[in-house]
């Protein structure tokens, strides 16, 4: 796994390379702004019946700050289809990297890492996809102003992409008023509501208007005890844990306070319940599981994991299958 990640972390970087000579110069001079990004062709692309989109879009003229997209249109009738955005957690995960190539976009990066291949699940096929590198710091997205890293925030990431929102409309006019829905993962889960309760705010202007329908979280990130509990609840509904492990946390474990770890019959009961993990993908219960080359932490390590971050966010689980 370590393995392809840093080959879709190279091919990408080529990617990336090879968009802007296409975006930034030859096409620039010669197409309508609404084609000055287009991307003709990625190294081992396969041929396709729909375009794409990559480039910069500048949030903040005096910082020098700006945000990398990649944007595919709809395979049949985008015309009509709404604008997903779609943004990873981490906090600090690529939407490219991971979303794109990795998930739901209609390329995959191949097993050896060198070129592209179709993803027969493509969210492209139901909707246009805009998969946004947020904040600044994220993947290809930066600012030249340094203290700009020093105060990155959820509210902070909001604002830059609601301002890369309104930025990328003018590239892209004919999507400014279709149906809009946000979707993310993870930590996209703080990312996703704040953003679209932003829009919904700034809708009270005509001028400003995105007609949002909806948002969409997988796994979320929501609050310590809440991702707590229904990690809890999950396991039990799933028969992963046993009713007498399930009533040993509810009546030992209070998420809610920063001292639960303290409470050696919870932790116990945590720690059988991760055992349950050690070899199932939480992420799959029902999908075969490869073991060579497994991410899989023991359970004493990801304990451990839970106790130095269980005060300040849900921590990351990263067991096979993780989605960032």
């Amino acid at each position: 796994m370590a393995l392809l990640r840093v080959h879709v972390s190279i091919f990408v970087a080529a990617c990336a390379f090879l968009v802007c000579p296409a975006s930034c110069t030859t096409t620039r001079r010669h197409a309508e702004p609404l084609h000055q990004d287009l991307v003709t062709q990625l190294p081992g692309q396969p041929s396709v019946g729909f375009r794409h989109y990559a480039s910069y879009t500048t949030v903040d003229e005096k910082n020098g700050r700006a945000l990398f997209y990649w944007f595919f249109e709809a395979t049949s009738g985008s015309d009509e289809k709404p604008l997903v955005l779609w943004l990873n957690g981490g906090p600090g995960c690529s939407s490219v990297g991971y979303g794109a190539t990795q998930e739901i976009g209609p390329f995959l990066v191949d097993g050896e890492g060198y070129a592209l291949k179709f993803n027969p699940y493509s969210w492209n096929k139901e909707a246009n996809l805009l998969f946004l590198e947020s904040p600044v710091g994220v993947g290809f997205s930066y600012s030249n102003t340094s203290s700009d890293y020093d105060i990155l925030g959820d509210s902070f990431a909001a604002n830059d992409a609601y301002s890369f929102l309104h930025e990328w409309y003018k590239k892209f006019p004919s999507y400014r008023n279709r149906s809009f829905y946000i979707a993310g993962e993870s930590y996209a889960g703080k990312y996703v509501p704040e953003l679209a309760e932003l829009i919904y705010d700034k809708n009270n202007d005509s001028s400003l208007f995105i007609d949002l329908k909806g948002f969409l979280l997988g796994n979320p990130e929501t609050s310590d005890a809440e991702d707590w509990q229904g990690f809890v609840d999950y396991a039990w509904s799933h028969a992963i844990i046993s009713d007498s492990t399930y009533k040993i946390i509810k009546d030992n474990c209070d998420f809610y306070s920063n001292d639960t770890w303290s409470n050696e019959k919870c932790k116990d009961a945590v720690d059988e319940l991760l055992r349950q993990y050690k070899f199932i993908d939480m992420y799959s219960l029902y999908t075969p599981v490869c073991t060579q080359n497994s991410t899989s932490s023991d359970n004493g390590v990801m304990q451990n994991m839970m106790l130095r971050h269980s005060s300040n966010m849900m921590p990351r689980i990263m067991g096979n299958g993780y989605n960032p």
